[in-house]
């Protein structure tokens, strides 16, 4: 990999919870693990699932009409990729915080985006842009 990775450790309520949606349907490798944690290969970045109690998750902010989860991580991904990341969230009937849809539209960091929750309440947005040069546009 080319660029610097990011490490992003987060609670979860149960770590056979987290391997299944994390390993399992996202397809996440899974790296090093002990009974308190589990690391995954979240698309070349360490995110690591830690046991803890769970937290008060439900904070949003208003984002071009939707109410964005204040705490969420993600990944940019490119748009065929968000596409089938997509389509296997709605197959295995996830439900989303916010669905798939473009944000921005017609302006300058037009973006495909959706939002949805582990099975702690992590909210986690995937996002793909058309022109990579957008990522940072104002």
């Amino acid at each position: 990999m080319s660029f610097p990775r990011f490490h992003l450790a987060f609670p979860v309520r149960d770590l056979e919870e987290a391997r299944a949606f994390y390993g399992g349907l996202l397809g996440c490798p899974e790296g090093r693990s002990s009974p308190d944690w589990i690391d995954f290969d979240f698309h070349g970045h360490q995110i690591v699932a830690h046991l803890a109690p769970e937290e008060a998750l439900a904070a949003t902010n208003l984002v071009d009409g939707e109410d964005v989860p204040v705490r969420h991580f993600g990944v940019i991904l490119s748009l065929a990729d968000w596409r089938a990341v997509a389509d296997r969230l709605q197959a295995a009937d996830v439900s989303f915080d916010i669905p798939p849809q473009i944000r921005f539209q017609g302006q300058a960091g037009e973006q495909a985006t959706l939002f949805f929750r582990d099975p702690s309440g992590n909210a986690l947005e995937f996002k793909a842009f058309a022109d990579d040069a957008m990522v940072f546009a104002r």
